[in-house]
C-alpha cells in the first residue's frame, strides 16, 4: 500500500502540472490576442489604401527610431503652406550656425524666435520636407511643431499625400540617448495631432477628414531623444481645399471601423490613468 504522504505529492505534482498547462495556454491566448489577433482588427486603410505601405515613425540621423507619424494631409505644397499660416503655424527656419546660435540664446535667455528651426528627422531616407510650428505665448522653451514628408504615392484625387509628426516640446534638455542639447516632447502625442487638425478645421481650411492605422496603439514607448510617448496609434488625414480655398461647410468625417471605435474608446480611458 502506497504511503499518504506519497499521494499527497503525487496529487499535488499532477494539480501543479495542470495549473502550468492553463497559466501557459492563458499567456498563449493573450500574446495571440493582444499582438496578432486584436491588431489585425484595428488595422484599417479603408479610405487611404495607399498609406498601408507607408512607414510608420521617424528615425533620426544616428538610426534610432524617433516620433511616431501621427498627421497627413492632401494638397499642394503651395496649398499646405497657405494652410499652414492660415491656422496659425509658421514655417521652420532652415539650420544654419545663425539660427542654430539664435535657438540657442532663445532657449537660455528667453528671446522669443517664432520660426526656430527643428532638427532634422528622416522618413523615406530623407530629412523633413516642410516644418511648422507655433509658440506658446510667453514660454520661449515650449512650442507646438510638425514635420511633414511628401509621400511617393498620392491621393486618388492626384494630387500629393503628406505625412508627418506633430509633437509639442515640453522643455529643452540634453537628450536620453544621444547627449545633445534638444527639446523634449510631451508623452502625448495624440493631443498634438487633434490640436492641429482642430486648428484647421476652426480656419475652414479642410474639406474631409479621416483615418487611418498608423504606429498602432503604443502604451510605452520612446523617441529618439530618449522621451516617453503614448498614443492610440491612429494617423489622422485632413483633406485640404483646392487652391486655398475656406470651406465654408461642415468638415466631412469619415467614420473608422466598429472595432477601431471601441479600440478608441478602451484607449481614451487608458490614457486618463497614465497622464
Amino acid at each position: 500500500m502506497r504511503p499518504l504522504f506519497s499521494l499527497g505529492t503525487a496529487f499535488a505534482s499532477l494539480i501543479e502540472k495542470r495549473l502550468f498547462k492553463v497559466i501557459g495556454s492563458i499567456v498563449v491566448v493573450y500574446v495571440c490576442l493582444s499582438y496578432l489577433v486584436l491588431p489585425a482588427l484595428w488595422r484599417h486603410y479603408e479610405h487611404h489604401p495607399g498609406l498601408e505601405s507607408s512607414p510608420k515613425t521617424t528615425v533620426t540621423g544616428e538610426g534610432i527610431p524617433g516620433d511616431p507619424l501621427n498627421v497627413g494631409f492632401v494638397g499642394e505644397e503651395r496649398d499646405v503652406v497657405h494652410s499652414m499660416a492660415a491656422a496659425g503655424w509658421l514655417p521652420a527656419d532652415p539650420i544654419t550656425f545663425r539660427t542654430s546660435a539664435r535657438i540657442t540664446e532663445s532657449a537660455l535667455l528667453g528671446k522669443p524666435f517664432p520660426t526656430a528651426p527643428v532638427s532634422n528627422l528622416y522618413v523615406w531616407g530623407r530629412v523633413q520636407d516642410l516644418a511648422f510650428e507655433q509658440q506658446v505665448p510667453g514660454n520661449t522653451r515650449q512650442r507646438h511643431h510638425v514635420r511633414l514628408w511628401k509621400s511617393p504615392a498620392g491621393a486618388p484625387d492626384g494630387r500629393p499625400v503628406w505625412i508627418g509628426a506633430g509633437t509639442f516640446d515640453r522643455s529643452v534638455g540634453v537628450s536620453h540617448l544621444t547627449g545633445k542639447i534638444t527639446h523634449h516632447i510631451a508623452a502625448d502625442v495624440d493631443a498634438e495631432r487633434d490640436k492641429l487638425m482642430g486648428d484647421f478645421i476652426v480656419s475652414g481650411q479642410l474639406v474631409t477628414l479621416y483615418q487611418v492605422t498608423g504606429v498602432g496603439s503604443t502604451l510605452l514607448a520612446r523617441n529618439g531623444g530618449g522621451d516617453r510617448y503614448f498614443t492610440d496609434g491612429e494617423l489622422t488625414v485632413g483633406v485640404l481645399g483646392a487652391a486655398g480655398a475656406v470651406n465654408p461647410s461642415p468638415v466631412t468625417q469619415k467614420e473608422n471601423p466598429p472595432a477601431v471605435k471601441a479600440k478608441n474608446q478602451v484607449w481614451d480611458w487608458l490614457k486618463r490613468l497614465i497622464r
